[in-house]
């Protein structure tokens, strides 16, 4: 069998010889792109991850406390002990893969690449900064806002790095400013705009077709127009695609677009993995789904990572070592790769730089469809944030109605929130606890 390891290795370390910026460093501002006070800020939102185990736990913590990202039963006290039980397992996993997550590192080098061909291409919207802002690692979202008004930026490009919009990951980094500026006065004088999706962009579809030919390269002629490429994607709970989420029909709208640009040549299905609890998710399962095309006697892959533009554990972890080494093993694969996430493509940093030069240079700053909520979205603090980033983009917040505004939309959103609590399904995360 011919597995993962021969395309993954040169992946991981390449993570390593990235340039280590540790926080601290990060936040005084001593990269380059920092020597002419920035007129523009790119401010990309992510997950983000653990650089060292000792983060591991407090990661868990920010996620699992997250009502956005996972809804529990009291959750003050039930998300802290599901964060002390998993930091053990979790941290072993981050040994496997170098000790830390390399998301920052990926991100830092793809905001520096953007920023270089932003003052190139839109040289009047300069200089401009990238801002990284994680929604449960450092940097931390609240933090880099902090850094950004410092920096007295004239505009700011809120810049989703999910393609897809989900309501648990975009929309839960939406929140995390939203409710940052309940707490404080909006900076004056500031023009905001967002990004909060771009799934089908065509420069994307060509960074991970590219990707996808240089894995199918390196298998035989004789099999290459028969291997199987697997896109896989975080799963789901069907209870949130049933509300609405728009996330698994995003996700499949990028791949459709990538096998536009592979003009359909190999089979190919979208499969979602990293699913925790009993409750219905989003099939096939990554797994299931290369168990069940092996007993068919399909025994080639290409496994491509559609909804994640770095690499990090879900990537390095579980597609690599879970997926394509010990379950290849186990189930009999003949030969499996993985493709590279977008990372520091070429192609992905033109992709990048079109999409927020054509944002800069338009008059729409925010995407209808941000601003309309899921058509069975019960979420009160839902219905806040978007209206509140109306506002905000439409430029009918100064720092004066902004402050009055927050503290109504506090009172409001304490008031829904205890009405949310009820409509929590209690059982899926007690498997959490015991998984």
């Amino acid at each position: 069998m011919n597995c993962i390891w021969p395309n993954v290795l040169p992946i991981a370390k390449q993570c390593k010889q990235l340039p280590s910026t540790v926080y601290r460093r990060f936040l005084s501002a001593t990269t380059t792109q920092d020597t002419k006070k920035p007129k523009t800020g790119i401010l990309m939102l992510n997950m983000g991850g653990p650089q060292t185990k000792d983060e591991v736990h407090n990661y868990l913590l920010r996620i699992m406390t997250d009502t956005d990202m996972i809804q529990l039963p009291v959750q003050s006290t039930l998300g802290p002990l599901i964060a002390k039980k998993r930091t053990p397992e979790v941290q072993k996993k981050y040994d496997e893969i170098g000790g830390g997550s390399p998301i920052l590192k990926w991100t830092q080098k793809q905001g520096e690449l953007l920023c270089k061909k932003l003052d190139e291409v839109s040289p009047e919207t300069g200089p401009h900064k990238y801002y990284v802002a994680f929604r449960y690692a450092n940097p931390l979202t609240e933090d880099t806002l902090d850094l950004l008004e410092k920096d007295g930026v004239k505009r700011i490009v809120i810049f989703s790095q999910y393609p897809q919009y989900s309501c648990a990951t975009t929309g839960s980094s939406f929140n995390a400013i939203y409710k940052y500026y309940r707490k404080k006065m909006l900076p004056a004088g500031v023009k905001w705009s967002i990004i909060d999706r771009w799934a089908t962009h065509p420069l994307l579809a060509k960074t991970v077709a590219e990707r996808i030919k240089n894995e199918l390269k390196e298998f035989p002629d004789e099999i290459k127009k028969d291997v199987i490429i697997l896109f896989s994607a975080h799963s789901l709970p069907l209870k949130a695609v049933n509300r609405g989420d728009s996330y698994p029909w995003e996700v499949g709208a990028t791949v459709q677009a990538v096998m536009e640009e592979l003009k359909y040549n190999n089979p190919y299905t979208l499969v979602w993995q990293s699913k925790v609890g009993p409750l219905p998710w989003l099939q096939p399962s990554t797994d299931e789904a290369l168990k069940g095309y092996v007993k068919q006697g399909k025994k080639n892959f290409i496994l491509v990572p559609i909804a994640f533009v770095n690499e990090h554990i879900e990537t390095l972890h579980e597609m690599d070592i879970e997926y394509c080494n010990d379950l290849a093993k186990e189930i009999g694969v003949g030969m499996i790769r993985r493709a590279a996430a977008p990372n520091d493509h070429p192609i992905f940093i033109e992709a990048l730089t079109d999409i927020v030069k054509e944002h800069l240079h338009s008059d729409k700053a925010i995407n209808p469809k941000f601003l309309t909520r899921c058509p069975h979205c019960t979420n009160q603090r839902c219905v806040q944030s978007k209206s509140w980033y109306a506002s905000l983009c439409n430029g009918e917040l100064n720092s004066a109605r902004g402050q009055v505004w927050s503290r109504t939309a506090r009172m409001l959103s304490a008031v829904m929130l205890v009405r949310c609590r009820l409509w929590i399904d209690f059982t899926q995360y007690v498997a959490v606890v015991e998984r």
